[in-house]
């Protein structure tokens, strides 16, 4: 074998590029060894169970770039669909209950339906006379009831259109073992007849009033006391008001704490302990359309078994808009509203005066209490 050497002393041309072509290699073997170590083994499981791999990309970087989006957004996706996943268990858990469409459109809220007009067209007139024929025709004929100040149930007598309200007296009273009848008043002139009637019958009544001095606690926003020990025939007052604006994704709260001076009836029920009300009577002073239109949509009036209120129809009341025919339509459709949430009227009582939304109707007065029983009770 023959050996050539160049000048120098030194190795052929060939063995130098093989010499020089040994430390790469061998640097090139120890990274491999070291991302091999690195790798994990068969123990190393994914979610599921499944294996876990770690993809070490050596493209062109532009392309490992796109690659990586990519698996961005593979990831992104999947991370989606298991929170989605995720919230239709919950749902499922807490909706038993939703098996069907119908049972699922029960558990909406209710939306006032408004009323078509009385004729073909807005009319004062045609509205107005709907409205007033509507307030002053019974729905319910009633054997028996309670009139002002008499805690004795009688014959409905031919006298009873002077009288501002009845209550209804067929229907019994809740049992002893259920705890007494409860009452609440909404008043700031104080119905003093409605109070000493329903604290006869042995109801734990409630009074609401803010301007009432001797409110319990002494000043505005103290809190309600729940049932404690016997309260039948015991009248607690409170200086507090009703509330027809209703916050959202609010729960009510209980504990007979609530800060402020207005809540819903709702809010005010759960803080007193009551599950239902078996007389009510409000005096709102206009405020008492927007009141029942928040009742009707929260579905709060199957709680309430008689109801007694003063309407007034001087003007359009709170928050209530639009021209005259609209708010006569609005008012029709509020008290449609009430009957098809079970209440049917017993009794109407005209007041004094004849202004209608500020103008003088001669066949129709400012306001007019109404007595409804529910029949849905």
């Amino acid at each position: 074998m023959r050996t050539c050497w160049g000048r120098g002393g030194g190795l052929s041309l060939r063995s130098g590029i093989l010499l020089l072509l040994v430390p790469p290699l061998l640097l090139a073997l120890q990274q491999l060894v070291l991302v091999g170590s690195r790798l994990p083994g068969p123990e190393a499981r994914g979610p599921g169970g499944d294996p876990a791999f770690t993809v070490i990309s050596i493209e062109p970087v532009e392309k490992s770039r796109l690659w990586g989006n990519r698996a961005l957004r593979f990831g992104l996706q999947a991370e989606e669909d298991e929170e989605e996943r995720r919230k239709d268990g919950e749902r499922k858990q807490r909706g038993g209950l939703y098996q069907d469409e119908t049972e699922l459109r029960q558990k909406e809220p209710r939306v006032l339906k408004v009323q078509p007009w009385a004729t073909d067209k807005p009319s004062f007139t045609a509205e107005l006379t709907r409205l007033i024929t509507y307030i002053t025709t019974a729905q319910l004929n009633c054997s028996r009831v309670f009139t002002p100040g008499q805690a004795q149930a009688e014959q409905h007598p031919a006298a009873a259109a002077a009288e501002h309200w009845l209550l209804c007296a067929e229907d019994p009273m809740p049992p002893a073992e259920e705890g007494p009848c409860v009452a609440y008043s909404f008043s700031m002139d104080g119905d003093v007849d409605f109070i000493e009637t329903v604290s006869r019958l042995g109801c734990e009544v409630h009074s609401f009033d803010l301007t009432n001095s001797n409110a319990s606690g002494g000043h505005p926003g103290d809190s309600l006391d729940g049932n404690h020990g016997d309260r039948r025939g015991v009248v607690t007052r409170h200086k507090m008001w009703l509330e027809w604006r209703a916050q959202k994704k609010r729960k009510h709260k209980t504990g007979g704490h609530l800060s402020a001076v207005s809540h819903t009836l709702a809010d005010i029920m759960a803080a007193l302990g009551h599950q239902s009300v078996h007389f009510l009577y409000a005096d709102l002073l206009s405020a008492e359309w927007r009141v029942f239109h928040s009742l009707i949509e929260e579905d709060t009036l199957h709680h309430i078994h008689h109801l007694v209120a003063k309407v007034h129809l001087q003007w359009a009341g709170f928050e209530v808009g639009g021209t005259n025919e609209e708010v006569l339509r609005y008012w029709f459709s509020v008290l449609r509203g009430l009957q098809t949430s079970g209440l049917k009227l017993v009794h109407s009582s005209a007041g004094e005066g004849h202004t209608v939304l500020k103008q003088t109707v001669g066949h129709a007065h400012s306001s007019y209490t109404l007595s409804w029983v529910n029949t849905q009770y």
